[in-house]
């Protein structure tokens, strides 16, 4: 296995939708009856591997499970059927300012965030003038993060998680929010990891950045894995898809 850096096997997740809740033991009492719900497949025995030290790709609609999926990757999620195996140190840039705390200022934050994802006090301090650099927030790195931009919440956060030096990093739609010298950096970066061996997966809705940066490709369709593979012929399967949906 020391060819794959992931791999997800038989996955299956769902979600509990409730239509009604009861608010206390007394509602449901009186109601005689407990909450009405259905179960959500957010995916269905998903199955596919994340070969190591290449750039992988999750494509599909809104709702197609990519971000369930990344989640589940990230261990904030788990499967209800099936098991994910990484295969070395795996860090997560997923949301917006995830794992900082809004009162503390964005040095402070460094460090919380760095100690999240599993960097000494040591490493972080080592670091921390390059993750600051990157970021390009120096003037306000003294701060509370709460009167940080989207934009530099994101930089920030980025910056962490790429100089915990993960042999696995995941990365949602996030970079979206970042600007256009921002994100080159970050394609930079990814090289970089790649050039280094290791791995980086990640979800985009621009086919393009995914197209020029991805090696394989994952397509996820209302939960289901309609294709794996080289990314330009699945992207242009998804992307046929799509035209054939509107016509």
């Amino acid at each position: 296995m020391n060819n794959v850096a992931v791999s997800v096997d038989h996955v299956t997740k769902s979600f509990r939708m409730y239509h009604e809740r009861n608010q206390s033991l007394k509602s449901a009492i009186m109601r005689g009856r407990t909450s009405v719900h259905e179960d959500f497949l957010a995916l269905d025995d998903v199955s596919f591997d994340v070969p190591a030290g290449s750039t992988f790709g999750l494509i599909g609609s809104n709702g197609s499970g990519k971000s369930t999926l990344l989640k589940c990757l990230a261990n904030i999620y788990y499967p209800n059927e099936g098991s994910i195996t990484h295969f070395g140190k795996i860090a997560a840039m997923l949301e917006v300012g995830s794992g900082f705390h809004a009162e503390l200022s964005g040095r402070e934050n460094v460090f919380l965030n760095a100690s999240i994802l599993g960097m000494s006090k040591k490493d972080v301090t080592r670091k921390f003038d390059e993750i600051v650099d990157f970021s390009g927030v120096e003037q306000f790195i003294d701060q509370p993060v709460k009167n940080y931009s989207s934009g530099m919440y994101v930089r920030l956060g980025f910056a962490i998680a790429i100089n915990v030096d993960p042999d696995i990093l995941v990365v949602d739609e996030v970079l979206a929010v970042g600007d256009q010298d921002f994100q080159e950096k970050c394609f930079q970066k990814f090289r970089d990891l790649k050039k280094a061996g290791k791995t980086v997966i990640l979800v985009s809705h621009s086919m393009g950045s995914v197209q020029a940066m991805c090696d394989n490709v994952a397509w996820l369709d209302h939960g289901h894995l309609r294709s794996v593979g080289d990314a330009k012929p699945t992207i242009d399967a998804y992307l046929d898809s799509l035209r054939t949906d509107s016509e």
